[in-house]
């Protein structure tokens, strides 16, 4: 009887959110993957940095520490994905939950938000739009229209890379390099960093506060 009526109407909400789930737990092995494949290449691409500062190679540091930038950029989108999609399955774990209670489940506003920002990122859009058509037909969240899935991110790391970049490949070049490249790439030489003007400012500000107070006890003591 059951195979009748999944062949006339088609999975039950459970069958389908069942799935779903099954199809989470899958995208966020396949992200874990991808994050071991960029920590490992990272960690490969800071060793030959290193063997380029000290053969005194900027121009090529500079270009391997902004695929390192990138990567960073990369992995945590791959994290912060993976973290959704977590907390989808949360939520559906919830909802059978309430299934077997009632014998039904409710639209979550909660899916529904997780499931666009999740559209919108490459590495699981088409996935996502699956199951959003899934989760759709289980009645847990409304159908996405077709601006919503169409309004991607992509592209826009490239403008954040031209707008930030450059401070984050100097700081790791400073960093991969004990200081002899990134922030110290500037200067000739690297303990002229001491920046005495700094310094002398707070010198300065002593004395003042110094003579400010000299100036109030004498006016104290008349």
């Amino acid at each position: 009887m059951q195979a009748v009526n999944r062949f006339i109407f088609g999975p039950t909400q459970e069958e389908r959110v069942k799935a779903v789930q099954s199809q989470l737990r899958s995208e966020q092995r396949a992200l874990d993957r991808e994050m071991r494949q960029i920590d490992q290449g990272t960690s490969k691409t800071k060793m030959e940095i290193k063997k380029l500062a000290k053969k005194g190679d900027t121009k090529n540091a500079k270009v391997l520490a902004r695929e390192v930038v990138r990567a960073g950029k990369q992995r945590n989108r791959l994290a912060l994905s993976k973290a959704r999609l977590n907390s989808i399955n949360l939520q559906l774990q919830h909802q059978l939950a309430m299934y077997k209670v009632t014998g039904s489940m409710s639209k979550s506003t909660e899916i529904m938000k997780l499931s666009n920002q999740l559209v919108k990122l490459p590495e699981v859009s088409k996935v996502m739009r699956e199951m959003s058509m899934e989760m759709t037909k289980a009645g847990i969240m409304e159908e996405m229209l077709d601006d919503t899935l169409d309004s991607g991110v992509l592209g826009e790391d490239e403008d954040e890379m031209e707008e930030e970049a450059q401070g984050e490949v100097d700081k790791v070049l400073f960093e991969l390099t004990d200081g002899k490249l990134g922030q110290a790439s500037t200067t000739d030489h690297l303990p002229d960093l001491a920046q005495p003007e700094p310094q002398a400012s707070e010198e300065e500000e002593r004395k003042d506060m110094q003579r400010m107070q000299d100036a109030l006890d004498g006016l104290l003591r008349g």
